[in-house]
């Protein structure tokens, strides 16, 4: 399955079935085929996307610093960074116009 996140604000966003599932779990949303992230929702998707990003950097320089500790890191090697900014600039310019932002309608 593929996620298009949707918005009258912006291009839509697309993700493999992973990265969608692992932005919507991040923001407290439960994966599903379709789904809303309101307008009201945005600022706190936002912040809940930007705090996992700082853990998952810590984690990561944690790891590079000691490379004999074993820790676990979900995902591939692409930065959740990296994975995330498309997504949180639609968030992003979809709140600065009032739009909700929607995937699988």
């Amino acid at each position: 399955m593929i996620y298009k996140f949707k918005s009258q604000a912006a291009a839509d966003v697309i993700m493999l079935q992973s990265n969608g599932e692992q932005m919507l779990t991040i923001i407290g949303k439960e994966p599903s085929a379709q789904g809303i992230i309101t307008v009201a929702q945005i600022p706190a998707a936002i912040a809940a996307l930007e705090s996992a990003i700082v853990l998952h950097e810590e984690v990561e320089a944690r790891r590079r610093a000691n490379p004999g500790l074993q820790i676990e890191v979900e995902g591939d090697s692409i930065m959740l960074r990296q994975r995330a900014a498309p997504f949180i600039d639609l968030l992003r310019t979809s709140a600065q116009v009032g739009k909700d932002v929607v995937w699988g309608v």
